[in-house]
């Protein structure tokens, strides 16, 4: 029974340790995020990231529901993809340069429905 008990509490440690690696897969690229609130406003982001990094950004606030996310221009030098209500850029290997990108955000921001423009410049790393 005790080695049950002892199998047990391994398998819940490792499986904690495992979750806390998948919560750090995606690099802090994103320093500063103002909010926007989705009242037709324009929001500004600047991202810093390494060459050949991927940077997965989550866009809802803890109080509103985003129900759409469209680019409006996509990226010259990476890759972009609307990923649910976020977004995953993959920055080019080489070489490192500037690029920028603008997401077109729709949804209800407490009781309002509205949209939000996200221009996001992207600085190499």
């Amino acid at each position: 029974m005790r080695a049950r008990l002892v199998l047990l509490f391994g398998v819940a440690i490792a499986a904690s340790a495992m979750s806390g690696l998948a919560a750090q897969a995606s690099p802090l690229c994103i320093k500063e995020r103002t909010p926007f609130a989705l009242s037709d406003d324009t929001v500004k982001w600047t991202m810093s990231i390494a060459p050949g990094a991927d940077c997965i950004q989550g866009l809802r606030w803890s109080y509103m529901q985003i129900f759409n996310v469209s680019v409006v221009s996509g990226p010259s030098r990476g890759q972009l993809a609307v990923v649910g209500s976020g977004f995953r850029y993959s920055a080019e290997k080489h070489p490192p340069s500037r690029d920028k990108f603008t997401l077109l955000i729709s949804g209800k921001n407490r009781h309002d429905f509205g949209t939000s423009t996200l221009e996001v410049e992207v600085n190499p790393h």
